[in-house]
């Protein structure tokens, strides 16, 4: 088959997709969330803005520390299996032959034919196969912290600027219902976007996302408007 006619399959998009929906769906509902909890206690319109940058930096550099942190430990994880996975084919390579061509039959090949695949793959490359089919290791999935930590940063700075927009611009009599509704708006447009990028259900994706932010800013802001009536 030639090179240019090869399927590409939406489970290649998942090692970025999965840290940057997150990163910009986090940066749309905290900012937002936030601007409006301030708002809500009756601070001036600097006040919230100077509010709404705090939490784009602060939740920026948490989302990045939090997804290197994370998907690094996966990585030294896959290392460690990688390198005994290395010292089992220096020790016993025969025995490794027979793992690899059991994993094979158990999968519907017939013994003899797993044992030729287990052969010729191993001849090629013996810890790639071994990642592969018995670890579950493939280079689709493999941990990546540096690309997760920058894709989570970056998408909640791009997510988190969009209410920030908006409160900049908004007048301050009308900057809960204006910030409250674009957010919603971006985070149906954003539930929406995702699905349709990962093969799922487009309307779907979008309700719930909307429903679970409209949620949350509806709680902090009531948790705003309580404390700043108590002031």
């Amino acid at each position: 088959m030639p090179v240019g006619n090869q399927e590409r399959h939406v489970t290649g998009r998942i090692g970025w997709l999965r840290a940057a929906v997150l990163g910009a769906n986090d940066g749309i509902l905290s900012t937002s969330s936030l601007v409006l909890g301030v708002a809500a206690a009756h601070a001036t319109h600097s006040n919230v803005l100077v509010a709404g940058v705090a939490g784009l930096v602060a939740g920026a550099m948490s989302m990045a520390a939090g997804e290197y942190v994370s998907v690094h430990s996966q990585a030294d994880t896959e290392q460690a299996e990688l390198k005994l996975e290395r010292a089992e084919l220096r020790a016993d390579d025969k025995g490794e032959h027979k793992e690899l061509a059991a994993i094979y039959v158990a999968r519907g090949l017939d013994p003899s034919l797993a044992k030729q695949v287990a052969k010729q793959l191993m001849a090629h490359d013996a810890i790639g196969a071994h990642a592969r089919d018995e670890l579950g290791i493939t280079e689709t999935f493999r941990a990546r912290p540096i690309q997760a930590a920058l894709a989570s940063a970056g998408c909640f700075a791009v997510g988190a600027a969009m209410p920030l927009l908006v409160t900049a611009i908004a007048p301050a009599a009308r900057l809960i219902p204006l910030v409250g509704g674009t957010s919603l708006v971006f985070l149906a447009l954003l539930g929406g976007l995702a699905a349709r990028a990962g093969g799922a259900g487009v309307t779907m994706g979008a309700i719930r996302v909307t429903f679970w932010g409209a949620l949350a800013m509806a709680l902090t802001a009531g948790v705003g408007s309580l404390f700043g009536t108590v002031a």
